[in-house]
């Protein structure tokens, strides 16, 4: 392993974006540890050129420590950090089912806060680094039938927007990810049209190129569908519950 070669620790990294971005990373040159629940998928995965796996579990936070602990011990380093593990399921929002929302928002909120709160000493301490939260246009604002996953991403939303300035004070970037519909194992769970949906592979292109070669804070995709979720967002409540009434079949 070169001495200047870049290192990322990617979560979420068995399907979806956060497969699709670590192979994206590998194939630039990056070293990329992987981490997510099935060891199965993330060792074959670690048959490629600079991905190796460590296998966790988002909601246990002693376990995350410990993986954070070994990765830097065999990387020596760490430059990026992507937090995008998450969970969904819309057969259980339809109603509000109390033990499905606990598990969603264990997953999506506190297990990336599990993830950073397990580097922040680290980075705060190198007084460099960039943490990168992978939330959802779900967070911009409340939609039907999401009981427990808008909620939890609206939450991760937050969480990104409050620790922005912490860790601005120690130089340590901090980045927000909000994609729309991507073809996922989650999405494909949905029976709704998905207005403007890409693929994993568009999506780590995006994130690639935001979290490597540009500066905002957020890093939002597809735009001909974020940007007038944007403009709905800033909508007073009367206009915007309108709205969404009326597009909801009945």
């Amino acid at each position: 392993m070169s001495e200047n070669q870049k290192k990322i620790w990617i979560t979420g990294a068995s399907s979806g974006i956060g497969k699709a971005l670590a192979e994206k990373f590998a194939l630039e040159g990056w070293k990329v540890a992987i981490s997510a629940r099935r060891k199965e998928i993330l060792d074959e995965m670690s048959k490629s050129k600079n991905i190796s796996s460590y296998p966790l579990d988002v909601t246990n936070q002693e376990q995350i420590n410990n993986v954070f602990l070994k990765i830097i011990n065999d990387f020596g380093d760490l430059d990026l950090c992507v937090f995008s593990s998450g969970t969904y399921d819309p057969k259980l929002e339809q109603e509000i089912n109390i033990k499905q929302n606990k598990f969603v928002m264990e997953t999506n909120f506190f297990g990336v806060l599990y993830c950073i709160k397990s580097v922040e000493k680290y980075f705060k301490d190198k007084k460099d680094g960039h943490i990168s939260i992978v939330s959802s246009i779900a967070a911009y604002r409340g939609l039907p039938n999401s009981s427990g996953y808008g909620p939890s991403k609206a939450a991760l939303t937050n969480l990104t927007e409050s620790l922005y300035f912490d860790f601005k004070k120690h130089n340590v970037r901090i980045s927000l990810v909000s994609p729309g519909f991507i073809k996922t194992p989650l999405t494909d769970k949905n029976e709704f049209p998905m207005p403007f949906i890409k693929s994993p592979e568009f999506a780590a292109e995006k994130m690639y190129n935001g979290l490597t070669k540009g500066k905002a804070f957020e890093i939002h995709f597809p735009k001909a569908l974020t940007v007038l979720l944007k403009f709905l967002r800033i909508l007073p409540y009367r206009i915007y519950l309108f709205l969404i009434d009326k597009s909801v079949k009945r």
